[in-house]
């Protein structure tokens, strides 16, 4: 897996400060997409285990409140495996922190119940090791720059915990 960008200290992508992973690689290739050069899956930098570590030590102050994982697209089968090394190590070493990932995939074709080539042997580990989803391509014809952690109204914040109980997309409850 390469990635874009590691942001250490992000205030638009989740609530609070947070360490934000740019994946590369996304098959949606969205008109009017804000990050286009990560469509390529080689575009940046080699993942590797220090920058697993780097993320991780970069997580740890208390003013951190968690990691945001956007892209290009996370939930691109290419970035699945290395992303659930990442939230494990994560959910084992730093459980107080909470973990965003944006998604042009929606909630129903992550967990299988809409024909996706995202859904995999491990897109629901994944899934449940996240607390919030923002799902669902970007759609220019729907941008709306008023949306707090969105880009488009088509996108729904989600509490995948609740949704994952409840069987159902459950949004989350907030001034987004």
């Amino acid at each position: 897996m390469f990635y874009g960008e590691i942001k250490k200290i992000d205030v638009a992508n989740g609530t609070g400060i947070r360490v934000s992973l740019f994946v590369s690689g996304c098959t949606h290739h969205c008109k009017g997409c804000f990050n286009p050069d990560t469509w390529n899956f080689r575009f940046g930098k080699e993942y590797t285990t220090d920058t697993e570590n780097e993320i991780i030590e970069s997580l740890t102050p208390s003013y951190i409140e968690g990691l945001s994982l956007l892209g290009g697209e996370p939930f691109e089968p290419e970035n699945q495996k290395v992303l659930v090394n990442l939230l494990k190590r994560i959910r084992q070493e730093l459980p107080e922190k909470n973990i965003w990932c944006y998604s042009g995939y929606t909630f129903e074709q992550l967990t299988g119940k809409e024909n996706s080539r995202a859904f995999t042997d491990t897109t629901l580990e994944m899934l449940s090791m996240i607390d919030t989803l923002v799902d669902g391509e970007f759609v220019e014809a729907l941008k709306d720059i008023s949306l707090k952690f969105r880009g488009s109204s088509n996108q729904r914040i989600i509490d995948v915990k609740q949704s994952l109980e409840s069987n159902s997309v459950v949004e989350t409850k907030g001034t987004f």
